[in-house]
Formats: structure tokens, C-alpha cells, sequence
């Protein structure tokens, strides 16, 4: 096939691989006793269509049903004469469905059982097996070829060499079976696993799966990702099975499957797909989640202009945008609030909140824009209102996610006529993780994309290279997230948002205050100075703590939180303790910092004025 190869592919964006097999053929009425490689043979309608429901459901990589297909588990049906016709017939079948747009891999399973060992006595035996294997596969079609679920080392390096023999231009995937001691089913250590792996120049690319679900599965990732510069991919277990009138049934949501999944990405993760347990579901969720997170779609290029081509346009300096960008760079403390826009026409009750805010003498409002992909009154037409109404800027959460690169320009111009000059510029929640899972994504550009934009009309030029003239004068905001999984990565992409112009920084909610220290630290010494404003949430109560840690994306509760919250018998109790929780990170971080933003659990706005007291 002329198309990219997948090891580059992966390298240039991450991939969706499908999810279990036997699971599913299980689930469709086939029983467990029975060859399931055979069913190529046998039932090829009942294969070709679970390899479509992969495809349907987002999978940019199938798997053949191939696994068992090796001469030391078919013999055990009477089929040990049948190595290469099974294997032949699993890579047609998945070519025949995947067409020419998804990656087909030929999926070998280990041969050598747990506590076997490659002797003298097996290795012809071994070796003849794998020849008629791997010449089946490649004559089928596949793209490819993955060992998954390997654990012994000897017989990793004898197949990467007999498969690098007879196809060498075909790679491989490696993928281990882990413990959740972090070790291999040989109990060889995981990291001296990958690191031999990395060694092995007839690997292309190392994977985790099988054993674990998606929680011990990330604790491992952590561990191993940075051992090795080859792609990594990652596809657990649908966490632990249990048994249910008989049946061993996996009960990991879809929802709680594509959390762990958008936390693999993070890391590096170049291929994200799923073992035991795992099922079309799953693989829909993920699909949705990862594609958007990971900007499958191409942002459109916007360069930044440095000088105005216009002699007579005049650039406002940063520190004379506005009232907030006076005090923010005069070195004070700014205090800002953050107050999300009702699911509402009627703003009196948002308003009436607003001002308790200004007679308590904070800064600024923020207005979140569509948190969590959730649908709400227009956050530009809030912003206005609140400043009209009640004469208090606010600061404009604008996010790139539901509008078009035209209407974003449109929105920034029309904002800024309307009198907004404080914007936080963000790339914002991919619909999966809201309330309209179904609603289409458009994100032509990221934060980074859309920070350019806004500096250019701050210089007098439009997306299209046209003159804005008088020009904007909009202070440039964007957010950070200091207990990022990937803190390299987020430093990175803060970076990116400084070179595009970023002129202020918001983070998420901080409730570890010397990873915020640190990330700033770290920032500052790769030359990013920017006015820090620290997200300050006070909890209410322990539902609230657990809802941030494992719902909200990028926020980070550590379980010494979690361990204080728990002890609240009451309601007032939780208030009382997340409230002591914020004025101690306040007063941790003061030093490092340029003010605060204070988000109103709830729109519980007494509860955030008390955190504005010193």
C-alpha cells in the first residue's frame, strides 16, 4: 500500500486501536471453549463484522483475530496443520473490511506459557510455527505486525528477528503483559522490560496491555514512557472482571474508560485502544474523546505579525488595555472572580452576585465559556451585560471549539466595540465531556492559534492580512494547568502561547501548591515571564473533591485533600474545611504570584468572597 506507514503515522498523531475480540465474540453467543481463531475459517461473516463495529465506532487500527492462532494452542483443537490458512484467512478478512483508510495489524500472541523457557528441544518447532504465522499474515495484506501480551524476553527477540527476516519492511509493535506489581507475567521487572525492548532495533514501536484496567495501567505508563523514544501505545483491561451469576463480567464504564485514555495522550501515548473487557462502546467513547483532544483535525496556520505595515496605527502598550491590566502590571495583587453564565434568559440573579463582587473589591469577573462543553447564555453577551449593568470589567473565557475561525474574528471585534478588553484565550472541551456528546467540534485552530489572531488585531491586521485600523487593544489571557500529567509538555505549550503573544497567565485550580511552585520555577527558566493568576477553588464538601479529581480535566486533588474532606460529618463542616483549604494554599503561594481567581462553587458567591479575605 502506498500510503503512510503506521509507525510514522502514529508519530505524526495518535491513533484509536480497536478493542477486545474474544469478548465480543463471546458476547455473541459463541462459547468459550471454542477456537476462536478458527471462526475464521468457520464463521468469517461473525469476524468481518465485530472488525466493522471497530471501524464504526472510530478505530483507525484493527487488529486480526489471530492471537491463539500459533501451532502450540491450535493443536490443542486438532488444528495444528492449520497455522498458516488461519492466520491467511484473519488478515483477509480484516483487509477485506478495513478497505484502504485503516491500518491492519497482524496480531501474534506468545507461544512459550508462563515459566516456559526458548530451549534446543523447541526452538525449531517454535521457529517453523512462526514462519508459517507471520508468511499467513503478510500474505493476507496486513500493514503490519503487533506481539501483544508477550512477557518472555527470549522468545520477543527470536520472533522481532524472524519477522524482520521474512517481511523487513514491515514493523512491529511490541506489547507486554503487565502486573499490577509492575513486572511482566515472568516477573521481570517492567522497566528493564521496555528498556530491552528499546534496545531491540527490529522493535518500531513498544505497547502496554492486557492484565490491568485503566487506573494501574496509567500508574505503570508513568513509570516506562520516558524509557524509550519509540511510539508507545496502551490498551488495558476494562478493569477487573467479576463475577456476576457465573459470568466474569468487566464493569469499567465506556465514560470512565476515555478518562484513563485522555490521561495516556497526555503523556505521549501514540496509540490508545483496549483488551479484555473492551468493546465497540468503548472504543466509540474513547474515539470521540481522543480525536478532539488530540487535534486529528489540522489547524488552519495563522502567522504572527510583528510591526504594523501601517504607519499611523497606533499599539496600545499591555499595562494601558484596561483598568485590571493597570493594577496586574503595576505589581498589586489582582483579585478576580469567576461566576459561571446561567442555564438561563434572565441574568438579575448573576448580576445582583456580580455586584456583592464589586462592593467587596474585587478586580474583575470571569466568565466562563462553555465549561465542560455545557450550553449556557452567551458568555460575550453576559460580559457585556455585567459591565453595563453594574460597571466592573470582566474577563472573557473564549474557547475554540464551537465556532469557525470567520466567527471568532467576528466575536473578538464585536467584544471589544462592545467595550471588553480582558480576554482568556483557550482551546476549550471537546463536546464528548458535555451534556451533547453528538455536537460537532470545529476547532480550526487551538489557544495557541487563536492567541496569534488576537495579537494581530491588537497590531492592526486580520486573519486575512487586512488593516484593522484603530486597531484592538485586548489583554491577552491564557490558561495553564500546573498538575499537568505531562508537566513538559505543558510547559511546552505555555511556551508556544508566550511566543504567540500571551501577555497574562489563569491556571486551573490549584490544590497542590509546590507543583504550581515548581511549574512557575520551571516556566521562568526557559525564559517565560509572564503575571501568574492562580485558579483558587473552595470546596464545599467531599462529593465536590472527588467530583474535580476524577470528572474535571486538567484539575488535579491531591488525596491529602481528599483525606480532610472525608472527615466533615456535616455540611457546614465541608464548607468550613475547603474554605481553611484555599486560604492555606492563598497564603503558600502568595509570594509567587500576581493575584487570584476565585471560582464561586455552585455560584455560592459568599462562599468565594470569604476566600478573598485576608
Amino acid at each position: 500500500m502506498s500510503r503512510i506507514n503506521i509507525i510514522d503515522k502514529m508519530n505524526e498523531t495518535p491513533l484509536v486501536f480497536d478493542g477486545a475480540m474474544g469478548t465480543v465474540i463471546y458476547e455473541k453467543g459463541v462459547f468459550i471453549n471454542a477456537c476462536f481463531d478458527e471462526l475464521n475459517l468457520t464463521r468469517p461473516d461473525l469476524i468481518k463484522s465485530i472488525h466493522k463495529e471497530y471501524i464504526e465506532a472510530g478505530a483507525d487500527v484493527i487488529l486480526t483475530n489471530t492471537f491463539g492462532a500459533n501451532k502450540f494452542k491450535l493443536e490443542k483443537f486438532g488444528l495444528g496443520n492449520k497455522i498458516y490458512d488461519i492466520n491467511l484467512a484473519g488478515a483477509k478478512l480484516a483487509r477485506e473490511e478495513a478497505g484502504v483508510n485503516i491500518y491492519v495489524l497482524g496480531s501474534i500472541g506468545p507461544c512459550l506459557s508462563k515459566g516456559s523457557s526458548l530451549t534446543i528441544e523447541n526452538i525449531d518447532e517454535l521457529k517453523e510455527n512462526y514462519k508459517a504465522q507471520i508468511k499467513g499474515l503478510a500474505d493476507g495484506g496486513v500493514d503490519g505486525f503487533i506481539m501483544e501480551t508477550h512477557h518472555n524476553m527470549d522468545e520477543i527477540k527470536f520472533g522481532a528477528e524472524l519477522i524482520k527476516k521474512i517481511c523487513p519492511n514491515q514493523p512491529l509493535i511490541v506489547s507486554l503483559a503487565c502486573k499490577k506489581e509492575k513486572e511482566t507475567l515472568s516477573g521481570l521487572d517492567i522497566k528493564e522490560a521496555v528498556k530491552q525492548l528499546d534496545k531491540n532495533n527490529n522493535i518500531d514501536a513498544i505497547g502496554l496491555n492486557c492484565i490491568i484496567g485503566p487506573h494501574a495501567m496509567l500508574s505503570v505508563l508513568e513509570d516506562v514512557i520516558n524509557l524509550t523514544s519509540k511510539p508507545f501505545i496502551v490498551e488495558p483491561n476494562a478493569g477487573h472482571p467479576q463475577n456476576v451469576d457465573g459470568r466474569m463480567i468487566y464493569m469499567s464504564t465506556p465514560e470512565y474508560f476515555t478518562t484513563y485514555s485522555q490521561n495516556y495522550i497526555r503523556l505521549g501515548v501514540r496509540g490508545v485502544g483496549g483488551c479484555c473487557g473492551t468493546t465497540p462502546k468503548h472504543i466509540s467513547e474513547m474515539s470521540k474523546t481522543v480525536k478532539a483532544l488530540t487535534g486529528v483535525k489540522k489547524h488552519v496556520k495563522i502567522d504572527k505579525v510583528e510591526t504594523s505595515s501601517e504607519p499611523d496605527i497606533k499599539i496600545t502598550p499591555k499595562e494601558e488595555k484596561s483598568d485590571f491590566a493597570k493594577k496586574l502590571f503595576s505589581g498589586k495583587k489582582v483579585l478576580t472572580m469567576e461566576i459561571t453564565p446561567p442555564r438561563s434568559v434572565v441574568l438579575d440573579s448573576l448580576l445582583d452576585k456580580v455586584r456583592e463582587c464589586k462592593n467587596a473589591g474585587v478586580d474583575a469577573i470571569n466568565i466562563p465559556d462553555g465549561p465542560r462543553a455545557s450550553s449556557r447564555i452567551s458568555s460575550l453577551v453576559t460580559a457585556i451585560m455585567i459591565e453595563r449593568e453594574v460597571g466592573i470589567e470582566t474577563i472573557l473565557h473564549y474557547c475554540c471549539r464551537d465556532r469557525n475561525l470567520i466567527g471568532m474574528q467576528s466575536d473578538l471585534l464585536g467584544g471589544y466595540s462592545a467595550g471588553l478588553k480582558n480576554y482568556l484565550i483557550i482551546t476549550g472541551d471537546p463536546p464528548k465531556l458535555g451534556d451533547y456528546p453528538g455536537a460537532t467540534a470545529v476547532f480550526d485552530i487551538d489557544a495557541v492559534g487563536l492567541t496569534k489572531v488576537v495579537h494581530n488585531l491588537n497590531h492592526g491586521a486580520d486573519i486575512a492580512g487586512n488593516t484593522i485600523n484603530p486597531p484592538t487593544s485586548i489583554l491577552i489571557g491564557v490558561g495553564a494547568n500546573p498538575c499537568a500529567v505531562d508537566i513538559e509538555k505543558e510547559i511546552q505549550h505555555l511556551k508556544n502561547k508566550y511566543n504567540a503573544g500571551a501577555e497574562y497567565v489563569i491556571t486551573q485550580p490549584v490544590f497542590d501548591q509546590s507543583a504550581l511552585i515548581s511549574f512557575i520555577e520551571r516556566a521562568e527558566k526557559i525564559g517565560i515571564h509572564l503575571p501568574l493568576v492562580a485558579g483558587i477553588w473552595p470546596l464545599i464538601s467531599l462529593k465536590n473533591a472527588l467530583f474535580l479529581k476524577n470528572e474535571v480535566p486538567g484539575v488535579y486533588v491531591p488525596d491529602s485533600i481528599i483525606e480532610r474532606m472525608e472527615k466533615a460529618k456535616t455540611k457546614e463542616d465541608g464548607i468550613k474545611y475547603g474554605i481553611e483549604i484555599a486560604h492555606e494554599i492563598k497564603e503558600h503561594i502568595k509570594s509567587y504570584v500576581n493575584g487570584y481567581q476565585i471560582s464561586a462553587p455552585f455560584g455560592k458567591v459568599d462562599i468565594a468572597l470569604q476566600v478573598t479575605k485576608d
